[in-house]
């Protein structure tokens, strides 16, 4: 069995720091790579290693498989962990890095192949028994016969891109007369996304809750679940806030989706750590909606309900050996809740807010965990996702999780550009979310900007004059310091005990 010494992280941001950290505690070097603007960015600085690779344009670094590869020659790496985004879910640079010798912590190019073709993936499913809303198999080819499956499964429908994700080539169909505008629509914005205009129907579901198992499988034949997440707080299709465990779940249902989570995996030998997304109605049945053969970003709610090291078991994997425990040994405990900082203005449509963090004061104290990958006096630029950081916290229950989770937010201090910090507070004060009875379309239904502004407090206010009143700094740009606030602030060794702060 291989021997990992020199790992390469294919990333930035916070899911590179996260990834770091955990080598780190395994005596794993790492390697950092970095574009342009990202040169002082904490991943490069925690890194024992760093590597160049391009400007701030992502077509031009960190989306390169060739400047990944030399990197990782250059420097020795033995291994890369792809983290998420970017090439995490590349089938070519997953079978590069087999072909130049190079182990990639991931599942292989076969596993990324098929569960990344949407109309492939549900074929696969069908074959393994595993549930998939009413729809087509395959991608459309004949428009009549698509509108005659439309009509016999009920509108609204959905349709959907075959290669896609993010929300992106999706159109929801209200009627027969929309239906070929609405293929047109999708076909458009699939090509212009993803340079594949293949799109499929599927029934749309009404109340639907957006509910994922964590999975994860080694090469001995073990695939385990890790317990599932809530995921319906979303906008644009893009989900917000996540909690682990998912509250509407019984027991029952809990087993039956876990079992259906493990057959997917098999169903294309899966190997590595990976996440298998379900749409569930509001008659309580579940669908498979995709797989995401990757770490997810709200990986670190399961981590806390479970104490267990995700990072570090896929290092464990992709080393050959076996998963150090059996399923009978993965317990959860507690409630954790993942809110995501974005520099976005949730009072215009969510738009990108970026700026230089003029002021970035983490919540801290007993059951609270931010991940986040810029510091005080960095910029958020519109070069890359506007993500801040991860703000979790975990609880006795799903009470004390969001009480907990209210309170870290209002120590979050952040200046300089807007976040969605306001619209979590609004999220978790709002009756459909504390009573847990609320799905996917939680924003169109519940959030205006008007009903945004009777959440901000008197010490928003102030706050926000603070920051207002902040001169700019012009005495030269902060130098980041290498230091170990990342590790006092978030980090967490492999079997960490959640209930320590």
């Amino acid at each position: 069995m291989p021997n990992i010494s020199k790992i390469l992280v294919a990333n930035r941001g916070e899911i590179a720091l996260r990834v770091i950290r955990s080598c780190k505690e395994l005596g794993k070097e790492t390697v950092a790579v970095y574009s342009t603007p990202d040169a002082e960015a904490p991943h490069v600085l925690q890194a024992d290693e760093s590597v160049h690779i391009g400007p701030a344009a992502s077509s031009e670094s960190y989306l390169v498989i060739d400047k990944i590869i030399q990197a990782a020659k250059d420097t020795g790496a033995d291994a890369i962990h792809p983290g998420y985004g970017f090439l995490s879910e590349n089938a070519e640079f997953s079978e590069r890095c087999k072909k130049e010798g190079i182990i990639f912590i991931g599942p292989d190019a076969y596993a990324i192949k098929s569960m990344g073709d949407k109309t492939a993936a549900r074929e696969i499913m069908s074959k393994a028994n595993v549930p998939f809303p009413p729809g087509t198999k395959k991608e459309l080819e004949d428009i009549e016969e698509a509108e005659n499956i439309a009509n016999d499964i009920g509108y609204p429908v959905l349709v959907k891109a075959a290669a896609g994700g993010g929300g992106k080539g999706m159109r929801i169909v209200d009627s027969p007369d929309e239906f070929k505008s609405g293929i047109k629509a999708a076909k458009s914005e699939a090509r212009n996304a993803f340079g594949d205009d293949r799109v499929y129907i599927e029934k749309y579901l009404v109340e639907p809750r957006h509910v994922e198992f964590q999975i994860i499988a080694d090469e001995h034949g073990n695939v385990l679940h890790v317990f599932d997440r809530e995921c319906s707080i979303q906008r644009r299709h893009q989900k917000v806030i996540e909690e682990a465990p998912c509250s509407i779940l019984t027991e029952e249902l809990r087993s039956e989706m876990a079992d259906a989570a493990i057959a997917a995996a098999e169903a294309v030998d899966y190997v590595g750590a990976g996440t298998i997304e379900f749409l569930v109605d509001a008659d309580r049945n579940f669908y498979f909606l995709e797989m995401n053969t990757r770490l997810q970003v709200e990986h670190p709610v399961t981590e806390l309900i479970t104490g267990l090291d995700l990072v570090a078991l896929q290092i464990i994997v992709a080393e050959g050996k076996k998963l150090p425990m059996t399923q009978d040994e993965i317990t959860m405990d507690g409630h954790a809740l993942e809110c995501r900082i974005y520099a976005e203005d949730p009072r215009d449509n969510f738009l990108p807010s970026t700026g230089t963090l003029k002021k970035h004061r983490i919540p801290s104290g007993n059951g609270v965990r931010v991940d986040s990958g810029v510091e005080e006096g960095q910029a958020v630029t519109i070069n890359y996702d506007p993500m801040i950081s991860k703000l979790c916290t975990y609880g006795n229950d799903r009470e004390h999780a969001i009480k907990r989770m209210l309170r870290a937010l209002d120590e979050y201090e952040i200046a300089g550009c807007r976040t969605t910090i306001p619209f979590c507070k609004f999220v978790l004060n709002h009756e459909s979310f504390t009573s847990g009875e609320y799905d996917t379309h939680f924003v169109p239904d519940h959030f205006s900007e008007e009903k945004l502004d009777g959440t901000i407090t008197d010490d928003d206010k102030v706050k926000a004059l603070a920051a207002a009143l902040l001169k700019k700094e012009g005495k030269g740009e902060k130098k980041t310091q290498k230091n170990n606030q990342y590790f006092a602030s978030g980090a967490v060794s492999p079997w960490w005990d959640r209930r320590s702060s």
